[in-house]
């Protein structure tokens, strides 16, 4: 099924934020703060906040944030502190129930305290804890994994919310870059092989975190650090806390996907801008993969920008825009209907005769899963009058499933698997077909340490144990469904 905004690329995942922040309006800084975390989630937003020793109030719906929150929202939610969630599926349907925040209520469903939180990442073992959960009497209301990580909280018998993650946290298998709040702290923490990003930030004389520094440049925070795989963040009237729970001997797996393709690309990774790696693959890309003659090089919009101004300046070949994009039509709930449908990509850009006819082009992307898109950018770019096209990507080909946190289709649906790079070129019909290698991604990164990254998208090599069994998308909701038959 193509994506609703025309592209056919790996599902974003999820984007988190929390701030701890008395006399700041927490409820607005979260608002805006998602927007710049939109990139993640496009399917629900939500924010839950409270008053320091008050309830936690939670808003939530399915939308973008534009469409989920309006001004009396903000006004309605208030508070002293405030986590906020963007989401894309990844475990559970795409309806009201899975969105987050998700709050659970002290005295119900076996729970002993008050809480909210939100989660990006995925749970390989969670049909596991679902069961050992609901044998212990605790009920939900969703068929998200990240619901489980919060009963598990919200019902542990310690007497501290810090007490409680210390313990769940070794029981969790799987990616988990989490915000959770009580009614008078936010206490992030990050899975002990650190899949996902998650940092840390300062706002004045508050403290905040998020998926990415991008959300702080928003609002005007103070990039701090990135919080450390394995480590809870704790933030509250005195300041900003941290302790090591994960276990230390577990081996680091950054999702290197992050910096090719999920990230925005001002946001801080690894020590640099994605801006600045991005366009250093295009260039790697120049010296593995050359196209000696070709007339322009030109993007795929927008995540192939970079990548593409890298590739010219390395090769010497003059960068053109030869797609003109409609930055008007975005994800919708309301779809083009029959007769617009066949015109697929036009909707969301148009190719410019007049630069690209009668040229041998270099056409850059950040990635092909599918193939579905680059075959009509291909058939689109002909019908413009091009003389050539030649595809570069500047990620490696995707031949496996992610399960940590990012839909990427079946094998089967993937253009690369089981096929070679001239079948996959005659597939999408180019004159030419190169994928960036792995080894050039991670040089491009700044020579990063293959050994502390997950690359198992292009190399099939998974690097948490128990990952090929793990549960399919929609498995959380076998048991309600066998469970109502009854």
């Amino acid at each position: 099924m193509a994506d609703p905004d025309g592209r056919e690329g790996p599902r974003d995942e999820c984007g988190v934020f929390g701030i701890y922040g008395p006399g700041h309006d927490v409820s607005r800084l979260a608002y805006f703060s998602l927007f710049a975390l939109q990139h993640r989630g496009q399917e629900s937003a939500g924010i839950a906040a409270a008053d320091v020793d008050g309830y936690i109030i939670t808003q939530r719906a399915l939308g973008l944030v534009s469409q989920v929150f309006k001004e009396h929202d903000l006004k309605a939610l208030g508070g002293d502190l405030a986590i906020g969630h963007t989401r894309y599926s990844t475990t559970g349907s795409n309806e009201w129930e899975n969105s987050q925040p998700v709050h659970r209520s002290a005295g119900s469903g076996g729970n002993r305290r008050e809480l909210a939180l939100a989660h990006n990442g995925n749970l390989i073992n969670a049909v596991e804890m679902h069961a050992k959960l609901r044998s212990q009497g605790v009920t939900f209301s969703s068929t998200s994994d990240s619901e489980i990580i919060a009963a598990a909280l919200a019902s542990h018998p310690a007497e501290t919310i810090e007490e409680a993650v210390k313990d769940v946290i070794p029981q969790l298998k799987g990616a988990f870059s989490t915000v959770v709040m009580t009614n008078d702290k936010v206490i992030a923490f990050r899975d002990p092989a650190g899949v996902r990003p998650l940092v840390l930030g300062r706002f004045g004389d508050a403290y905040c975190v998020a998926s990415e520094s991008c959300a702080f440049l928003t609002i005007g925070a103070e990039y701090v650090r990135e919080v450390k795989p394995g480590e809870m963040v704790v933030l509250d009237a005195r300041g900003v806390t941290s302790e090591q729970v994960g276990d230390p001997a577990a081996r680091e797996a950054f999702c290197v996907f992050e910096y090719i393709y999920f990230a925005r690309p001002d946001s801080r990774m690894g020590g640099g801008a994605l801006q600045i790696a991005r366009e250093r693959m295009g260039e790697v890309l120049a010296r593995e993969a050359p196209v000696p003659g070709a007339d322009l090089v030109i993007a795929v919009p927008d995540s192939g920008n970079p990548a593409a101004r890298g590739f010219a300046r390395a090769s010497g070949i003059p960068q053109g825009e030869g797609f003109v994009k409609n930055r008007y039509i975005a994800r919708t709930f309301i779809q083009p209907g029959q007769e617009l449908r066949k015109h697929g990509l036009r909707l969301k850009f148009n190719p410019l005769p007049e630069v690209v006819a009668g040229k041998s082009l270099v056409v850059v992307d950040d990635s092909i899963v599918r193939g579905n898109t680059t075959r009509q950018i291909v058939q689109m770019l002909r019908d413009a009058g091009a003389r050539e096209v030649h595809m570069r990507s500047s990620a490696p080909p995707i031949k496996n499933p992610c399960y940590y946190g990012v839909d990427m289709s079946t094998r089967e649906e993937m253009v690369a698997h089981q096929r070679t790079v001239e079948e996959i070129s005659a597939h999408l019909g180019t004159d030419s077909l190169a994928y960036i290698s792995l080894e050039g991604v991670y040089e491009a990164v700044g020579n990063a340490d293959r050994a502390r990254h997950c690359d198992a998208c292009f190399s099939g090599e998974y690097p948490l144990d128990g990952t090929v069994a793990t549960q399919g998308k929609f498995d959380l909701e076998l048991p309600l469904v066998q469970s109502s038959a009854r």
